[in-house]
């Protein structure tokens, strides 16, 4: 006989992503539930990554990331935002964004520490908190998804160590701004706290705004992990791959948990996109055009339908308002659709800690024109 497990996350099961990814195959539904395009990444990105396949560059990477694209992370960084990193010291190449954030954590958080996590939240951050022995505190965002800045700063005690951020925040697309960037740099100077910045959506923020990063305000940067993702930058989630940036003494802490988590990731993508960011820049540059255009095409496409569109000023998710449509709570209301009007998206309720009611749903227009169309058709009952 097996002896029980005292699970370490009892209350944690199969994500939703999965969930309802089974069962849009199950019901043979449109998927725009999970967050991955449905179109290829750049040619010549595929076309560097084989060519050093065929090369022999199949060996380990070095444990922060290969040199080139680490050099490329910190040119691209100096471009966008003005800051120098130093690609040996502060910069570390990590096998997706999760990984990023797990570590980054576990580099931190140590029994009893509180961290403030902003409702509705990727599903990632709670359970890492928890296994490396923290208590997540739970804010709620407001109605249009800003940060209450005084109930921040009535959270905040002498066990707080850490605050967690996402901007171009999954699921709701909304983004912070200058202000309220400043607002939070001055609260976590003030306390002495430390910054996870969730950047993996840098390039894909609309109607010409400036991404806010973290880059951008320097005493807040010498206290932060910022964390991006090149799977959502070059349409190719499968190859998980991401970087931290981080101060020195940082990321002394991060790559000692990085090294026995994966130690290091795969060596022919890293060189691969290497050069795409040396030889093509137009590509991540011309993202947020490239993703607005789909917003607006998909936000046209479901105007015609009971839903509300909620404002989506980046990502590429669209919340939308079901309550003309059913009165259903949204869990339900996804397995409903999935099943009989053939889509699957995901309910808000599993990003908040209070599993909170509003009659929302996530959906991913990160599809081509076609999925797009055949999307709307399901909600035009």
């Amino acid at each position: 006989m097996v002896n029980m497990i005292n699970s370490k996350l009892p209350d944690i099961g199969t994500t939703i992503f999965t969930i309802m990814s089974q069962l849009a195959v199950e019901h043979k539904a449109l998927n725009l539930s999970q967050g991955f395009p449905d179109f290829d990444g750049p040619q010549y990105l595929k076309e560097r990554v084989c060519h050093y396949i065929q090369q022999g560059r199949n060996q380990y990477a070095p444990m922060s990331g290969v040199l080139e694209l680490r050099q490329q992370i910190a040119a691209k960084t100096k471009l966008c935002y003005g800051r120098e990193v130093d690609e040996n010291l502060e910069v570390t190449v990590t096998s997706g964004a999760t990984e990023a954030l797990f570590a980054a954590i576990h580099a931190l958080v140590q029994k009893g520490d509180e961290v403030v996590v902003f409702d509705p939240a990727y599903d990632s951050y709670n359970p890492a908190i928890r296994l490396a022995g923290g208590v997540p505190v739970h804010l709620e965002l407001s109605y249009e998804f800003a940060i209450d800045f005084e109930q921040l700063r009535q959270a905040i005690n002498k066990r707080t160590k850490l605050i967690i951020i996402n901007s171009p925040h999954n699921p709701t697309g909304s983004v912070l701004n200058f202000e309220q960037m400043q607002r939070l740099e001055n609260i976590v100077l003030e306390h002495g706290l430390y910054l996870i910045s969730d950047e993996v959506y840098e390039h894909i923020i609309f109607d010409n705004e400036p991404h806010q990063s973290v880059n951008r305000f320097e005493a807040l940067a010498e206290r932060s992990f910022i964390i991006s993702s090149f799977g959502k930058t070059f349409h190719t989630t499968g190859w998980k791959i991401g970087y931290c940036i981080a101060p020195k003494q940082l990321t002394e802490e991060f790559r000692k948990v990085h090294q026995y988590l994966t130690f290091c990731s795969t060596t022919p993508i890293q060189l691969g996109l290497a050069d795409v960011l040396a030889q093509s820049p137009e590509h991540w540059q011309s993202l947020p055009e490239f993703y607005q255009q789909k917003r607006d095409y998909f936000r046209k496409a479901l105007s015609n339908t009971s839903l509300k569109l909620l404002p989506c000023s980046g990502t590429y998710f669209q919340c939308v308002d079901y309550s003309k449509l059913s009165s259903k709570p949204d869990f339900e209301f996804a397995q409903w659709a999935t099943e009989h009007l053939g889509i699957a998206t995901i309910p808000i309720s599993v990003f908040y800690q209070s599993k909170k009611q509003q009659s929302l749903v996530r959906l991913c227009f990160a599809k081509d024109e076609t999925t797009l169309d055949a999307a709307a058709k399901c909600f035009n009952l």
